[in-house]
């Protein structure tokens, strides 16, 4: 049973803007995202994670390195920069003002059937998924039973756990995961357990000792934390 932890990077320039950046370089945090980052070092505090892997996008990395370089960061058994986290692909809709995008005749198939798009010069929604979850992947194969961290990007984030949890991808525009949110998964390769989602305040330590399960609780449980066996 391994436990699964995304973060979405904090508020970044072209958040500020209105912009979709996709994968265009030199976006960086907001002074609002600065402080998303900062704050973030205390709410992920002493977690233990045997592995952290970023997108190479300056955003994520500017989101994780402040608690990398803190006294928390020294349980991190392993650290990686990993291609399959980094942002969708929009092609040439990178860089353009989504209020100008959502005229676009496209707009109303992404909301509605991602599955089926492609950007124009860009990816396709499907591969996207399928990349980022080779990095889930990729986490449960170096230990299947560890606690994994994960810094990526908004719909790639989305993507992810809307297959962990067994919703279809044209569902996937339900969900919403703020800048700096984290969400945490049990996952021990087919059954999921969601338990916190798009949170922007609570401590994320506590999240981490708490017992690994996918079983169905009935009453919805307590959600104790229990040091992990």
């Amino acid at each position: 049973m391994a436990r699964l932890v995304f973060i979405r990077h904090a508020h970044s320039t072209a958040n500020d803007a209105g912009i979709l950046s996709g994968q265009l370089p030199g976006v960086s945090l907001s002074k609002k995202g600065i402080k998303q980052a900062h704050d973030l070092v205390e709410r992920i505090g002493a977690s233990s994670f045997d592995s952290a892997r970023i997108s190479p996008l300056q955003r994520c990395e500017e989101t994780i390195t402040p608690w990398l370089n803190s006294k928390y960061s020294k349980g991190l058994k392993s650290y990686l920069i990993d291609d399959a986290l980094i942002e969708m692909n929009y092609g040439t809709w990178s860089g353009r003002k989504l209020s100008s995008l959502s005229r676009e005749k496209m707009w109303k198939e992404i909301q509605e059937r991602p599955s089926t798009v492609q950007f124009p010069g860009g990816e396709r929604m499907k591969a996207m998924q399928k990349r980022a979850l080779s990095c889930v992947s990729d986490a449960l194969a170096e230990k299947k039973n560890g606690t994994h961290l994960f810094v990526s990007h908004g719909d790639v984030l989305k993507a992810v756990v809307a297959s962990l949890l067994k919703m279809k991808l044209d569902d996937f525009q339900s969900l919403v995961i703020d800048p700096a949110s984290v969400t945490v998964i049990d996952f021990d390769g087919s059954k999921s357990r969601l338990l916190a989602f798009n949170d922007s305040h609570s401590p994320i330590a506590p999240m981490t000792t708490m017992e690994k399960s996918t079983k169905a609780l009935l009453g919805g449980g307590s959600r104790k934390s229990q040091s992990k066996k």
